[in-house]
């Protein structure tokens, strides 16, 4: 994973400085820490993205250099970050693992319909 060594220091330094914000902005409490409810609202965003997507994906309300869709996929990384965070999980090595192993499987593998 050599090649990757950029892109990954770079995602943990990303991740850290997620997790110091929600930290400095009371996000992240020991006595509050809940998985599900983190794995919740991760879900929550990408429901938004779906709102955002039904409406014609119109530009976000608080960044409107970008689309909604756009703000709220980036809500899903920096959630995710810091849960990532929280938990010692190494997610941008993990992603490049799974692109590898996702890039050695057959064209349309499963044969699911969906």
């Amino acid at each position: 994973m050599a090649e990757y060594d950029n892109f990954i220091a770079t995602f943990k330094k990303e991740q850290e400085t997620n997790f110091r914000i929600n930290m400095t902005h009371g996000f992240e409490v020991d006595s509050e820490y809940n998985f599900g409810e983190k794995l919740a609202l991760i879900h929550a965003e990408l429901s938004e993205a779906l709102e955002a997507y039904r409406h014609g994906n119109p530009p976000s309300d608080h960044i409107p250099e970008f689309s909604g869709i756009e703000e709220e996929f980036a809500d899903v990384i920096i959630r995710m970050m810091n849960v990532a965070e929280r938990e010692g999980f190494r997610i941008a090595e993990a992603m490049i693992a799974k692109q590898a192993f996702n890039a050695a499987r057959p064209y349309k593998h499963g044969g699911k319909k969906i």
